[in-house]
């Protein structure tokens, strides 16, 4: 964590080769992803794309998202949060490889 605040989170994340974060959304923040090194393959919404480093993404509120590592080498990325809450709880994972999904979570 590179920054704590009431209404602002900053992480710096790597994303191994193969690895894919969950297909998720969240009711009370928004995220803004940078990635610093690497090539990342995002969805945000309906849409994919490849995003490179020194490329940035908006993901809004209620929207879904994944990052994922297609390639051989770390993704290095920074990632802001804003909003008014920033529980494991407001994240409501749809898709997760690593089996992070519940039936709450499942039937929303």
């Amino acid at each position: 964590m590179l920054e704590d605040e009431d209404d602002c989170k900053v992480k710096r994340l790597v994303v191994k080769p193969g690895q894919v974060l969950s297909l998720q959304l969240h009711h009370k923040r928004s995220e803004h992803w940078t990635v610093v090194s690497g090539t990342a393959k995002v969805r945000v919404g309906d849409d994919e794309f490849l995003l490179e480093a020194n490329k940035s993404v908006y993901i809004p509120v209620e929207t879904l998202h994944r990052l994922e590592n297609p390639t051989d080498t770390d993704i290095a990325l920074i990632e802001v949060q804003c909003g008014s809450y920033f529980g494991e709880d407001d994240i409501v994972r749809f898709e997760d490889i690593y089996g992070r999904i519940d039936d709450k979570q499942a039937s929303s």
